[in-house]
């Protein structure tokens, strides 16, 4: 219901990326469970089945995929060296940010896999000695972040092409991103449903791996 009330909202402010229906709902929610005092944990026991049915979607990600496979054969050296450049570019870049404010060692390895969907950025800040729970909030944080300004980076880069577009999206932003290339373009939204899925094998490797050889 929250996020009908948060799409309704975005509709009808022509599709403005700053009405984003994830971070209405999601602000919808979190204050209605303030204000009658519901507990998380009761709250989740009745969203338990909703959580059950994130899997089976973003598995059915791979159906318009599919019916893209050429377009994707032909953009592979493309996508590959986006795929590697934007997961080091964020993982970097959110560490040496994180350590220039001096945060806890803790909550920078919390914060490292934050572009990548939640469930495989928390499994990746357990790995590292992040915390979880952090590294959830952060990341949907940033999914709405991207969502929401996006556009107005690939406009003032002048990046019309809507495969660049949409990988971008799925690639910085992950689901959220996702969701709001597919609103806007199918062809977008299909590259960024590959984003979402590439990015996160990649960032599962690459992080661990920059363990092994760099002393963070």
């Amino acid at each position: 219901g929250s996020y009908l009330v948060g799409d309704y909202l975005y509709k009808k402010s022509k599709l403005n990326p700053l009405v984003n229906p994830v971070a209405i709902s999601i602000l919808l929610v979190a204050s209605i469970l303030i204000f009658t005092g519901v507990s998380y944990e009761r709250y989740f026991n009745g969203a338990k089945f909703i959580h059950f049915m994130l899997g089976p979607a973003t598995v059915a990600l791979a159906i318009p995929i599919y019916k893209q496979i050429n377009l994707i054969q032909k953009e592979a050296t493309s996508i590959f060296i986006s795929l590697i450049a934007g997961s080091l570019f964020a993982i970097f870049s959110t560490y040496y940010f994180a350590k220039l404010m001096n945060l806890d060692i803790q909550i920078i390895y919390s914060m490292m896999p934050r572009s990548v969907t939640a469930p495989i950025a928390m499994g990746i800040s357990e790995l590292i000695g992040g915390v979880p729970s952090l590294t959830a909030i952060i990341t949907i944080l940033t999914g709405i972040v991207g969502a929401s300004f996006g556009t107005f980076a690939l406009d003032l880069l002048r990046i019309k092409d809507m495969t660049a577009r949409g990988f971008a999206f799925g690639l910085s932003s992950h689901g959220i991103g996702t969701a709001r290339a597919m609103s806007r373009n199918e062809t977008a939204g299909i590259f960024a449903a590959l984003a979402l899925g590439l990015s996160g094998i990649a960032t599962s490797i690459i992080i661990p791996l920059l363990f092994k050889l760099i002393n963070f």
